[in-house]
């Protein structure tokens, strides 16, 4: 198996990476998010990237976003000893695989890295995009190229119904029950207000035109940015 250890603690790195190559498996070592950068988006093809989230320059999270945002996926399990379950969700909404916590028998290691390995590159990515619009679910930010874009909570679960189907026409009613919920007390006129609300904040202001009214059915969103 090829393997990137992506951990700054000198010592375990050098426990982790001996214990692995003893198996057989072809360890390359980074110490910094950078470091795991230049070695999972070059030219070498990895089985699995065992991943720390406490790196000296930037966090293992922000490695795995930038890992999924150049569309590679290879399997990551993050190993970190902050055990929070906010930290857990965050490692998996920034596209990790799996997560394991420090301190950690080496056998649930290989057994994890096995299933990962097994399961190989699946998509997970963590955002959405269509054309030049990005929509990050987790953190619930949205941009237009470079630039972000600040929406209410409403307007952007109306716009991640929209983005999760690109191309696709939705109802009214579709998009009411997408957005507001199943048990929602509300017309479907409220739909039509803020897909005015969105136009104003993610076409207009760029000369795009995204959100298409398909007469007498509903809506849909393309990635098309002429006006």
């Amino acid at each position: 198996m090829r393997v990137l250890l992506v951990e700054d603690e000198a010592k375990l790195a050098r426990l982790v990476a001996r214990g692995l190559t003893e198996r057989g498996d072809l360890v390359t070592v980074a110490g910094t998010g950078q470091e795991a950068l230049d070695a999972a988006l070059g030219e070498e093809e990895y089985d699995v990237v065992l991943l720390d989230v406490r790196l000296p320059d930037m966090e293992g999270f922000e490695v795995c976003r930038r890992i999924r945002r150049a569309r590679v996926w290879t399997p990551v399990l993050m190993l970190t000893a902050r055990n929070a379950v906010a930290d857990r969700i965050t490692g998996l909404d920034s596209g990790a695989d799996d997560y394991l916590g420090k301190p950690f028998a080496f056998d649930e290691l290989l057994a994890r890295m096995r299933a990962l390995a097994r399961r190989g590159p699946v998509p997970r990515p963590t955002d959405l995009e269509v054309g030049d619009l990005r929509l990050d679910p987790a953190s619930r930010r949205v941009w237009r190229g470079e630039t972000e874009i600040e929406l209410s909570t409403r307007e952007m679960a109306l716009l991640e119904a929209l983005m999760r189907r690109p191309d696709q026409v939705l109802s009214r009613d579709q998009l009411l029950a997408l957005a507001w919920g199943d048990t929602h007390e509300t017309s479907s006129n409220v739909v039509d207000v803020y897909i005015r609300y969105l136009r104003e904040k993610i076409d207009r202001p760029f000369g795009a035109d995204s959100v298409r009214t398909v007469r007498g059915v509903g809506y849909r969103l393309t990635g098309g940015s002429g006006a």
